[in-house]
């Protein structure tokens, strides 16, 4: 019976993933103090879909269905402020940290608890993005370059467990050591994704005949998409995307 249940609760937790509602409001939170319309739309992200069955994709989307056009109109129509996107583009860099400082000095130097940090992820920086399966049939630390021997970028380390009331905790939920995408995300962070990126790379895997399954750039792309960690929002292409959230208010940084 104790068998049966883990699997009905391993079946369950797969399907609220295949759902998209992976990144639903957690007991984990490190929202802060007052961050209602934050909060609400971490809830809202939490409940709209992420389709993640597509069997192939275009070069160029031209229809809503084809990325998370729900999720992204969301954030587009955040009320809160202020709100920043970061272009980020390289991996190695220190595009996580500098995220970081900008939320802490937003919530507790300026006093907005409402803050929107927002990352415009492309280029090398969105192999971050995509789950161990992917890492480990197409080889992206290769691709990743420098020390990274797996995608170390995503799961949350021991800091960001650490009682979030002491927020001056130099080895805390909000220093160095907490830098992390789930630690952002559970602060309130989105992260987006761009489909011209996940092109790009398929192409290049295809061309290099990174390729075990023999399959076409479309269905790659397709498999690439399918495979981006939970709570990623992804877009039609990063730097369009970025005109869109400038016509909505946010605060460009790189």
């Amino acid at each position: 019976m104790l068998t049966a249940r883990r699997q009905s609760l391993k079946l369950a937790g797969l399907a609220l993933a295949s759902a998209g509602l992976a990144g639903a409001a957690r007991a984990d939170s490190l929202m802060p103090p007052g961050a209602r319309t934050l909060d609400s739309l971490t809830k809202r992200l939490a409940s709209l879909p992420r389709r993640r069955d597509f069997k192939t994709l275009p070069m160029i989307l031209d229809r809503r269905g084809q990325w998370d056009a729900e999720a992204l109109d969301a954030v587009l129509h955040y009320a809160g402020n202020p709100k920043q996107s970061w272009d980020n583009t390289d991996i190695a860099g220190p595009w996580l940290n500098v995220m970081r400082n900008a939320m802490n000095a937003q919530i507790w130097s300026f006093r907005h608890p409402d803050f929107l940090c927002i990352s415009v992820t492309h280029g090398s920086a969105q192999l971050a993005l995509y789950d161990d399966a992917m890492w480990d049939k197409y080889g992206l630390a290769k691709l990743a370059g420098g020390k990274l021997t797996h995608n170390s970028l995503v799961a949350a380390p021991a800091a960001a467990d650490a009682d979030p009331k002491d927020y001056q905790n130099p080895h805390g939920a909000f220093s160095p050591g907490a830098n992390s995408i789930q630690a952002l995300q559970r602060r309130g962070a989105v992260f987006l994704a761009c489909h011209n990126a996940a092109w790009e790379l398929a192409d290049k895997l295809v061309a290099a005949d990174t390729n075990p399954d023999k399959i076409s750039v479309e269905a790659m792309c397709a498999e690439l998409t399918n495979h981006l960690i939970p709570g990623v929002v992804m877009t039609p292409g990063a730097v369009g995307t970025m005109v869109e959230l400038a016509k909505a208010g946010f605060a460009y940084s790189r």
